[in-house]
């Protein structure tokens, strides 16, 4: 007989206790989906390490001549001695810098080498550009004496840049220089096409002041 707890339900039956685990929807959601794969073949030009290697130098070259053409517009700008008027400050094919910005912010100053566009009547050989010393200012009185030695107002012009005992060579007539105007003259006073030929020239045949003698480098220095 079986007997049956006081209360009991006599229709239950007694079973072993069965333990199911609890449903997990990530179970039927199958495996891990996995990143689709880079379609097979070569990657464009335009990805691969060369290409942007190669772009690199094309950004980098274009910049560096983008800079250089505005520093030579603007800023500075390397000339040669086309000839023997200069020396013995300047040889032939010595090369200067020339500051292009300088008289942006004071005047020409008296001793100063300038390179400026040459007078139509100076242009020979494909020389346009000249390298002459600033000798007279606007509004002096410039000429010389009789023993070679230069006048400006009437006074002597001391000289220091010049080796003892330059010869003036030819003279220099009387005159004033006009307003925004300058009478330049080479070192070389017996060998220089100067002002002394085409007259005084304009501030706006001023290309810039040369400051720096850059070549040969043993010969290096300010001017």
């Amino acid at each position: 007989m079986t007997s049956f707890p006081p209360g009991g339900d006599p229709d239950a039956t007694l079973h072993d206790a069965t333990l199911v685990a609890p449903h997990d929807e990530a179970t039927d959601a199958g495996p891990p989906t996995s990143p689709t794969p880079e379609p097979a073949g070569p990657k464009p030009w335009y990805h691969t390490r060369a290409a942007r290697v190669a772009f690199e130098w094309v950004v980098l070259i274009g910049t560096a001549v983008v800079i250089a053409i505005l520093i030579k517009s603007f800023l500075f700008q390397a000339f040669y001695i086309p000839s023997a008027s200069m020396e013995p400050t300047l040889k032939v094919h010595d090369r200067v810098l020339v500051n292009k910005l300088s008289y942006d912010f004071h005047d020409v100053h008296r001793g100063d080498i300038v390179v400026f566009k040459a007078p139509p009547s100076a242009q020979s050989g494909g020389i346009q550009d000249l390298v002459k010393r600033v000798i007279g200012l606007p509004g002096e009185t410039i000429d010389s004496t009789p023993d070679g030695h230069v006048e400006i107002n009437g006074h002597v012009l001391s000289e220091s840049y010049l080796p003892p005992g330059t010869a003036l060579g030819p003279p220099i007539p009387k005159q004033v220089i006009p307003a925004g105007h300058y009478f330049v003259m080479g070192d070389n006073r017996t060998d220089s096409s100067d002002s002394r030929f085409f007259g005084p020239i304009a501030r706006s045949q001023i290309i810039g002041r040369a400051f720096i003698l850059i070549w040969p480098l043993s010969d290096f220095r300010f001017l």
